[in-house]
């Protein structure tokens, strides 16, 4: 039997009409509920960061990744890998500071394992959106969502990778323009040491993060196939988590969620974009920010036409990270990696939101497509984040051995 929400309806309309329909929960419940919710999904992400953690610490595998060579091309699909499999672009951007502050990765090498930080991070809001996929209505625009931050950074990179490399073989230094440029404001940029502060989202699932280290290591015997089955379970408690909220999503919540997000949040490009920086920089996580913004477009709690925005201020805001990461190693070349992050964001904006209608353009089409045969979903999942970062190192290897 078809869901309801099946049809090429608004998923906004058919959902307060159902809610109309039902009787409504306490407010309390209704907010308990959605807490519970939302903090079993932040959890989750943790979990599984925790566990690819665990396992990366065993195999050494993000070390050898960055260190393998310092082909721009092998960087940059390198750090796309580091950070699908670790969930999180703040962690591999600071591990990339922290390497090049330590001598461990040349700077002409960090800068383009930055840009692929940018494309890694954006696998969570792929996965999120598959959590929907039984609903035509609510996975395209959540998978749409979902691939407006994709296609940005992909966008972003396309244009930015050539330019960055092309300049740097007219400079002594190997230095590209936008690297110059970060070395430029890292000249004039005096900080002060600063310890990198626990994000808020860590410290308060912690808990959780903790219990499921403690029963997995329990139950498995060695420790790579603890951080394993830690990231498996954290994986599967996102999708149930994410399949309560955005069920409480189309309840009565949506009625008074969808007034104040519309109507204060996300009324104008500008409040969308600065709700994604200062969104991104308290919780020290784009992956989180952009993740939980894939299920409130899904449900129309957010317009459409917001997404990018906010994405593009999620982007900016993770780059704190990065400059604090760099503010704790304070080394030069640090501060350059970090400033070009910065940089290589704003010059991004800066190009493709008055061409926003290019990126929202593929996005649409592309979720279209995916929302009438989800195979697309799995198959850009797998060939953007997987096959193409290790074909093109397996590629470019076999180049340089047999060349």
């Amino acid at each position: 039997m078809a869901h309801p929400d099946s049809s090429l309806s608004d998923p906004l309309d058919s959902a307060l009409s159902r809610a109309r329909q039902s009787p409504e929960a306490p407010a309390w419940m209704r907010g308990l509920y959605a807490g519970l919710c939302l903090y079993l999904f932040l959890s989750a992400l943790n979990i599984m960061s925790g566990g690819l953690g665990v396992f990366g610490d065993q195999t050494d595998f993000m070390e050898r990744m960055f260190a393998y060579g310092e082909n721009p091309f092998i960087a940059l699909m390198g750090a796309v890998l580091v950070t699908v499999l670790v969930q999180s672009s703040s962690f591999t951007t600071a591990l990339i500071v922290t390497l090049v502050a330590g001598g461990d990765m040349p700077l002409g090498t960090a800068v383009y394992a930055i840009m692929g930080a940018n494309i890694g991070t954006s696998v969570t809001g792929v996965i999120v959106s598959l959590a929907n996929i039984r609903i035509r209505s609510n996975f395209r625009r959540s998978f749409t969502a979902a691939l407006l931050h994709d296609f940005f950074n992909l966008l972003t990179v396309a244009l930015l990778f050539p330019l960055e490399w092309i300049s740097s073989l007219f400079h002594e230094q190997g230095r590209g323009l936008i690297t110059r440029l970060a070395n430029t404001l890292s000249d004039w940029i005096g900080m002060e040491e600063v310890a990198n502060p626990n994000s808020p989202i860590k410290v308060i699932t912690r808990p959780m993060v903790n219990l499921f280290d403690w029963l997995t290591g329990l139950v498995m015997p060695t420790t790579m196939a603890h951080g394993l089955l830690m990231a498996g379970l954290g994986l599967l408690l996102m999708f149930v988590a994410l399949v309560f909220m955005v069920h409480n999503l189309r309840g009565a919540l949506l009625r008074r969620m969808d007034g104040l997000f519309r109507t204060y949040f996300f009324r104008t490009d500008l409040r969308a974009y600065l709700v994604g920086v200062f969104s991104t920089v308290m919780v020290q996580s784009s992956t989180i920010t952009s993740s939980l913004m894939v299920p409130l477009a899904g449900a129309g709690v957010v317009p459409m036409i917001r997404v990018l925005p906010f994405m593009i201020g999620a982007n900016l805001g993770t780059t704190v990270t990065s400059i604090l990461a760099a503010t704790a190693n304070p080394v030069s070349a640090a501060m350059t990696v970090a400033l070009f992050h910065v940089c290589f964001n704003i010059i991004g904006s800066a190009i493709w939101y008055p061409l926003r209608r290019i990126p929202t353009g593929m996005a649409m089409w592309y979720g279209n497509l995916a929302a009438e045969s989800p195979r697309y979903a799995f198959l850009f999942l797998g060939l953007i984040f997987f096959v193409i970062p290790v074909a093109g190192i397996a590629l470019v290897e076999l180049y340089i051995i047999h060349g």
